[in-house]
């Protein structure tokens, strides 16, 4: 979620005389890092809001929820301008002058620029990807997060609205040769963002103060832009009808893009190649368990049948027998929010971390234009708007098949489903979000790295599993697949999109080696032609940490503390962790 929103970001950019300042030379001699610390939050954070107000409105950011970027040509080339303007004022400042914190940010930013370019020159997204051209969260984060009148934000959604045909324009001039697999994408969310316009905002309107002729103003933006978005959906309807091989492209990025993307998004500090190994490691080491643990189950759960040699078919067997174990699919959601609360006193009663009872989680259906993409997700406040809404987004079931649905609920078993809850709410996301947002850095919460983001997600499962949570060696075996099921999106997404490998492919991997239902591991594969490296995250950034968990452990000895180690992981914000790293060693 975070490098989509500095994806936006990069495609915003408008630089202005009055945002694109210099600090004098004086200022910088004075003391390097309170020059650096004012340059950073002041100038560089003021103008990459005001030059990218969408963005600016994810964050919490709402100053300038009434624009609205077109991402046309000049944008382009403005997007370069400032990458070059942000590149010499680094320089200038001297990285080695500065303090530890604020060291981590300057690498922060010195990638943003790296990034900025390679997504720009190289990657080239907005060329093939029209699910890129998506303003759900233009309006959805001024609607719902903003906690301004209800009249202020329909005005401000007045003047955005205003800017939505030119913003279709604009993306329909830019695709050249799109995947098949991302247009149908932003087909199917295209359609989702009608929702928008047929009940949020007539009932908006109907309860606003607002007097008629504001009424008048916003439903003429708004049909304006409804009938933006039809326009391009039916654009995209009719470009599908006409695909053939010489004019839509692959999905696979290759070898060079995808060690590039790799580099700017996890920067952890070994390529993708070094760290595929590792995850080949993983898998093997955890297949070893498994087959132990299937070993201890079988005589409770299937000892008047024979253990098959075959020891992948063994714990396949031992995992159907046990994944018949979930709940209804009626109640799927209600589940969920039953669990929180467990969660809650499980971390309070055993000391692992400290939450905050003030920053509520409310389970939701996931927003329509949303839909197509995880069954899972988490929606937080940016670090501007730290007293917004949580919403863990939760795609109800109530549309799938019989046979589809039963599929996804074996995958979602009772012992699953508290591990997806434990990875994407608490202690996960929901709790390492909260605590970025109390970091002192803005840039470190702005610009949250998704490897450390995913990775803590992925180390509290199996912190909590180590701390007793349900402890037993049926928890411990789907623990285990989930943990594999995270090497494995890494052998996913580096095989689909480097070695060209087949549906096939993918299937035995997730299905045969990674005991995955074949709903969930279509899902995963559609999940993976529409995103590159993403799926690498997961996998590096626990690998990261644990690493790091178990340094501070030889160096502390007996004086290490689980509580203080992850607190303090957590307080250096959402910075990749090889620069916490350097932090806590130190």
């Amino acid at each position: 979620m975070k490098k989509l929103i500095l994806l936006s970001i990069a495609t915003g950019f408008l630089l202005t005389a009055c945002h694109h300042k210099n600090l004098p030379s004086s200022e910088l001699t004075k003391d390097p890092d309170k020059s650096f610390t004012d340059w950073k939050e002041n100038v560089f954070m003021d103008s990459m809001w005001y030059t990218s107000p969408d963005a600016a409105s994810v964050q919490g950011y709402h100053k300038y929820d009434a624009q609205l970027n077109v991402p046309d040509s000049a944008n382009a080339k403005r997007v370069l301008a400032f990458a070059d303007y942000v590149e010499g004022q680094l320089k200038s400042f001297g990285y080695d002058q500065l303090s530890d914190l604020s060291k981590t940010d300057y690498k922060l930013i010195e990638n943003y620029v790296v990034s900025t370019r390679f997504y720009q020159n190289e990657f080239k997204e907005y060329e093939w990807n029209p699910a890129a051209y998506n303003v759900g969260d233009a309006i959805d984060y001024v609607i719902n997060n903003n906690p301004a009148p209800l009249e202020e934000k329909l005005k401000n959604l007045t003047s955005r609205l205003s800017k939505v045909p030119a913003y279709y324009e604009a993306a329909e001039h830019n695709i050249h040769k799109p995947t098949k697999e991302h247009t149908s994408l932003a087909i199917a969310q295209g359609d989702g963002l009608l929702s928008f316009f047929d009940s949020v905002f007539p009932d908006s309107l109907k309860a606003s103060k607002l007097t008629d002729q504001e009424k008048e103003a916003f439903n003429k933006s708004a049909a304006e832009a409804k009938k933006a978005i039809l326009g391009y959906t039916k654009w995209l309807k009719e470009l599908q009808k006409g695909f053939t091989k010489d004019n839509t492209r692959s999905f696979a990025i290759g070898k060079e893009l995808y060690a590039k993307k790799f580099s700017s998004d996890i920067q952890c500090g070994i390529s993708s190649d070094e760290m595929y190994k590792k995850a080949v490691a993983r898998k093997d080491a955890i297949h070893q368990e498994m087959i132990q643990l299937t070993q201890q189950l079988w005589p409770v759960y299937l000892k008047d049948i024979a253990m098959p040699k075959d020891t992948l078919v063994a714990i396949r067997s031992m995992i159907d027998h046990l994944s018949a174990k979930h709940c209804h699919r009626d109640s799927f959601m209600a589940t969920i929010v039953k669990q929180m609360p467990e969660l809650v006193q499980f971390i309070n009663d055993k000391k692992l971390i400290t939450l905050d009872p003030t920053k509520p989680l409310r389970v939701r259906k996931t927003p329509e234009y949303m839909a197509g993409v995880a069954g899972a997700s988490i929606n937080n406040p940016g670090p501007y708007d730290k007293n917004g809404n949580t919403y863990y987004n939760v795609t109800p079931l109530t549309a799938y098949t019989p046979e589809k649905a039963e599929s996804y609920l074996r995958e979602y078993n009772d012992y699953v489903l508290q591990i997806l809850n434990i990875h994407e709410a608490i202690p996960g996301h929901y709790v390492q979000l909260i605590y970025a947002n109390k970091s002192p850095s803005i840039v470190k919460a702005i610009f949250g790295n998704g490897a450390m983001i995913e990775g803590w997600a992925c180390y509290v499962e199996r912190m909590m599993i180590e701390a007793g949570y349900h402890k037993s060696p049926e928890m411990q075996l789907f623990y285990d697949k989930w943990n594999l099921r995270e090497a494995c999106n890494f052998l996913l997404d580096y095989n689909l999109q480097v070695n060209g490998w087949t549906e096939d492919q993918v299937m035995d991997l997730l299905v045969k080696q990674g005991f995955q239902q074949s709903a969930e591991a279509h899902e995963k594969y559609k999940r993976a032609t529409l995103s590159q490296v993403q799926l690498a995250s997961y996998f590096s950034g626990q690998t990261e940490i644990f690493e790091l968990r178990d340094e501070m452990k030889k160096k502390l000895g007996d004086k290490f503390d689980l509580k203080a180690f992850q607190e303090q992981f957590l307080s250096y914000g959402s910075a990749p962790v090889k620069e916490i790293r350097t932090l806590m060693l130190k």
